[in-house]
């Protein structure tokens, strides 16, 4: 492939693997239907950098070691299955009533950093990211070209894709946000997404590479 080729498809896959439901996408939906757009904003901001984070990690060699390691898979595996437990847990047993953005109106509750926070390590903790990162940008690497730069740049795509699909969710619950952020309705948001990442630990946790 032509440089131009192959940065076409990997834009083409990308976009479809960044529109498949999944954890990033159930975060920032309910992050904007409970918390508002600039909290999810935020959320989908620290996805995009755990994809830059991997895509640096591959760019350099790192990934290939996680692709590699049965043990460096497992360590991270089950980090990124707590950390998922911890939060789905919480949301599922103690369901708010009311929303953290207008706590954080009153002078209460955490600063808006700590969905970034969240984003992050939702992603870096996933070791399914770099090794879906190590088996797909080489693919898409042309010959003659610096290939870590070149990987890191495929990378800093998927980071814009992801941006605009963030946007993209946002904007779809603006015409229900005040349905949404009745108290009954984000309780039931709250368990439900917290189902949601449960059921993704357990899969990442029993997920045998």
């Amino acid at each position: 492939m032509t440089v131009v080729q192959s940065l076409l498809a990997f834009t083409a896959a990308a976009a479809v693997l960044t529109a498949t439901p999944g954890l990033d996408t159930a975060m920032v939906l309910r992050t904007a239907a409970a918390e508002g757009p600039r909290r999810a904003m935020l959320a989908g901001l620290g996805i995009g950098i755990g994809c830059l984070i991997w895509g640096a990690a591959v760019a350099v060699g790192l990934g290939a070691l996680l692709a590699a390691s049965q043990t460096a898979f497992t360590v991270l595996k089950w980090a990124g299955a707590a950390y998922l437990l911890w939060l789905g847990a919480k949301l599922l047993l103690k369901p708010r009533k009311v929303f953290e953005v207008q706590a954080a109106e009153a002078g209460k509750g955490g600063g808006d950093f700590t969905w970034m926070r969240r984003g992050l390590l939702t992603n870096l903790l996933n070791p399914k990211i770099g090794v879906f990162y190590v088996s797909l940008l080489p693919q898409f690497t042309p010959e003659g070209v610096a290939a870590g730069p070149f990987m890191f740049g495929l990378a800093f795509i998927h980071f814009i894709l992801g941006l605009i699909w963030a946007v993209g969710l946002i904007a779809a619950t603006r015409p229900l946000a005040k349905a949404l952020r009745k108290p009954a309705v984000v309780a039931t948001l709250d368990r439900l997404t917290g189902a949601v990442f449960i059921a993704f630990a357990a899969r990442l946790a029993f997920d045998r590479r």
